[in-house]
């Protein structure tokens, strides 16, 4: 099942961004939403997925693709459970999950949440990752370093961050650390597997 948009070529078009002529602007908007996605682990927009979670001893169990809305079928350790109550997008149970005491588990459950309408700082990243790839497409210059800091045109000037090979990015639809961080704490995804339904 696709996924909804989390930008589109009318965000870019509303943001002043006109893609250069002979690049598929929907394509690059497709991988910087996957790049976006990927560094949340969840989908960031409402959805209904099956997600694998870690069982701790704890009687809290956090939840990603917040805020959620509904969970069903849930599973500890393959085996269905139903003593568990859905308390402020968290999932309460009075003896833990873990399926045996003190050894780790796997919860496995269905998951309705995420926003209904895509934040615009999300828009907004999205949009700025697929204009600055489309513009490197046309230029003919995709692949980068990931260390470009700033460019002049007159009296042409560009100046390239000393990043330790670690913190280069590979190119535009690569996302820092910092902001990848930023966004598994945002939408907790923090979870072992995500799957569509």
């Amino acid at each position: 099942m696709a996924l909804q948009e989390l930008a589109t070529v009318a965000d870019l078009e509303a943001r002043g961004i006109t893609p250069p002529d002979d690049v598929d602007a929907a394509s690059f908007l497709d991988s910087a939403a996957a790049a976006v996605r990927n560094a949340a682990g969840v989908p960031i927009t409402r959805e209904t997925v099956t997600v694998t979670i870690p069982g701790t001893d704890e009687v809290y169990l956090d939840l990603p693709c917040q805020p959620v809305v509904s969970v069903a079928d849930v599973l500890l350790d393959d085996t269905p459970v139903s003593d568990w109550k859905l308390v402020g997008g968290r999932l309460w149970r009075r003896f833990g999950w873990e399926a045996v005491c003190g050894e780790p588990s796997n919860v496995t459950l269905a998951i309705t949440g995420g926003l209904l309408e895509v934040d615009k700082d999300i828009v907004d990243l999205v949009c700025s990752m697929a204009a600055y790839g489309m513009n490197l497409a046309a230029g003919g210059d995709y692949a980068t370093q990931g260390d470009l800091v700033s460019v002049s045109i007159d009296d042409y000037t560009e100046q390239h961050g000393n990043y330790a090979a670690k913190d280069r990015l590979a190119g535009p639809m690569e996302l820092p650390e910092a902001t990848r961080e930023r966004l598994r704490a945002r939408f907790g995804g923090s979870v072992t597997s995500v799957r569509s339904q």
